[in-house]
């Protein structure tokens, strides 16, 4: 049954990018232009994290 399950989810996916138009495209990209901008200034943002600075609890160990 999951077989059949991915299979038509892989076919449906296909064919609703195939029938898109262009206004839809182009939404897409911006919005993943925006996603790229954004991750771009967080890696090059002020100072890197370590990981206890993660603001999780210490659990003693």
């Amino acid at each position: 049954m999951s077989l059949l399950y991915e299979a038509t989810w892989k076919l449906l996916s296909a064919a609703s990018v195939l029938l898109r138009g262009e206004a839809a495209k182009d939404a897409e990209l911006l919005v993943l232009r925006h996603e790229n901008t954004v991750l771009r200034r967080q890696l090059s943002g002020p100072g890197r994290y370590r990981r206890t600075d993660s603001g999780s609890p210490r659990y003693p160990g």
